[in-house]
C-alpha cells in the first residue's frame, strides 16, 4: 500500500471530525485532530474511558510543540536528545488544543514522533495527532494489529493499511516535567 495515499486518506476522515486507527513509533493507535473536542470525545467513548483519564499528543517538531506550549523546559530538549527509545514528556499549561484533552492537572502528555506515516500526516494537517493504545480502557495493549480486537476495528472511521504484520510494539517512556524543573518518571 503506498504511504502517500493512507496519508490522504486518513487526512480526510481526520478534517471531517473522524478517528483513525493507525501505527505509531510505538503501538497501534486510536486517533484524530487533537484540536477537535468532538473527535476527542468520540476516542473517550470507543475506549469506554472517563475525560478525567487524558490521552496524549503525538507531534511532528519543534514548531507544533510551540503553538501548544508557550513555555517548554530546557530539561525537557535534553531528555528528548538523549532518549534512545519513544518518550513521552508532560508539560504545563497547553494551549490552542481540544480541552477535553488537557488533564485535570492543566497538563497534557506529548510524544515527538520520527515514524514516517505518522510524521507526514501531521505536517499535512499541521494539527497535532491524539494517540491512545488501540484497546478498551482497562483491556492489554495490543502488542500488533492482529491482537486489536474486532469491536475497536470496526468502531474507527478509518483503519490505516500499513505495517498490519508488524510486530512486538511497545509503549513509551512518560517523563512528567514541570515548568519550575520537577522531574517525576510515570512509566519506563
Amino acid at each position: 500500500m503506498d504511504i502517500n495515499q493512507e496519508i490522504q486518506n486518513a487526512y480526510e476522515v481526520i478534517k471531517e471530525g473522524g478517528i483513525i486507527l493507525y501505527p505509531t513509533d510505538t503501538v497501534w493507535g486510536i486517533g484524530c485532530d487533537a484540536t477537535n473536542p468532538e473527535a476527542v470525545a468520540k476516542i473517550y467513548k470507543l475506549k469506554q474511558r472517563a475525560e478525567t483519564q487524558s490521552m496524549i499528543c503525538l507531534m511532528n517538531g519543534e514548531k507544533m510543540m510551540y503553538n501548544v506550549f508557550k513555555e517548554i523546559p530546557e530539561v525537557a530538549w535534553q531528555i528528548l536528545d538523549l532518549s534512545e527509545n519513544p518518550t513521552t514528556l508532560i508539560l504545563d499549561k497547553p494551549r490552542n488544543i481540544a480541552p477535553n484533552i488537557i488533564a485535570p492537572d492543566n497538563t497534557l502528555g506529548i510524544r515527538i514522533v520520527k515514524e514516517p506515516f505518522c510524521f507526514k500526516l501531521m505536517e499535512r494537517m499541521k494539527k497535532p495527532l491524539v494517540s491512545t493504545s488501540a484497546n478498551i480502557s482497562g483491556q492489554p495493549t495490543p502488542k500488533s494489529f492482529k491482537e486489536i480486537s474486532p469491536e475497536i476495528i470496526k468502531s474507527v472511521d478509518y483503519v490505516v493499511n500499513l505495517h498490519h504484520d508488524k510486530i512486538g510494539g511497545k509503549p513509551s517512556t512518560i517523563i512528567k516535567l514541570t515548568n519550575d524543573s520537577q522531574v517525576k518518571v510515570i512509566r519506563k
